[in-house]
């Protein structure tokens, strides 16, 4: 998931791949860096994403090359958007793409299966994802400080994690603002207290 807040963006995602129910690896990197301060969340086919990925970082690489300057976030997600709909027929692809840039700030973009581009406050996606739509809904907030952005995010997490069979390990999470990328880890059960707890 990927979310906007008052300075930037966050991303989150758990740490959990399968092939059926067979976990195939339990601390997966599901938060790919395509650029300086742009980032995407991947669900669906590992190796369709992180195709998409690396063919999507070079590009915006040549961008900034060419363009002697940095490329913004609508632009990455206009190039995810152009290799998903493009080949939807041949990839498994849910791409979120999340990032921060001078001149738009914070932007959230969703690439579901099929290639179709959204932009939206916040973005989910996944097999944990139908688990939290109600959750996220209900807990949601325009213009949230960062300590609310990562809380709400870390909660939504918790959740998908704990119905979903799919989803699990661990809680990663990137913050993005006008200082860059900052990391985070956590436990799915770190401070987990339930919804609607403050």
């Amino acid at each position: 998931m990927a979310i906007n807040f008052r300075d930037g963006v966050i991303l989150g995602a758990d740490s959990r791949t399968t092939t059926g129910s067979y976990i195939a690896n339990r601390v997966t990197d599901k938060l790919t860096q395509v650029h300086d301060t742009i980032w995407c969340c991947r669900s669906g086919s590992a190796a369709d994403t992180q195709a998409v990925a690396d063919i999507v970082s070079y590009y915006l690489g040549m961008y900034g090359i060419v363009n002697e300057e940095p490329p913004t976030t609508p632009t990455a997600a206009a190039l995810f958007q152009e290799l998903c709909y493009e080949n939807k027929e041949m990839l498994k692809a849910g791409i979120i793409i999340a990032g921060y840039d001078k001149r738009h700030g914070g932007q959230v973009y969703s690439i579901p299966l099929g290639g179709s581009l959204h932009k939206q406050s916040y973005a989910i996606g996944g097999s944990g994802s139908t688990y939290i739509y109600g959750y996220c809904d209900m807990h949601w907030k325009e213009s949230m400080t960062e300590e609310e952005g990562v809380a709400f995010v870390k909660s939504a997490l918790q959740e998908a994690i704990k119905w979903d069979g799919s989803s699990g390990g661990v809680i990663r999470l990137v913050v993005l603002t006008a200082k860059g990328a900052t990391r985070h880890v956590y436990l799915p059960d770190d401070g987990y207290k339930g919804p609607g707890a403050k």
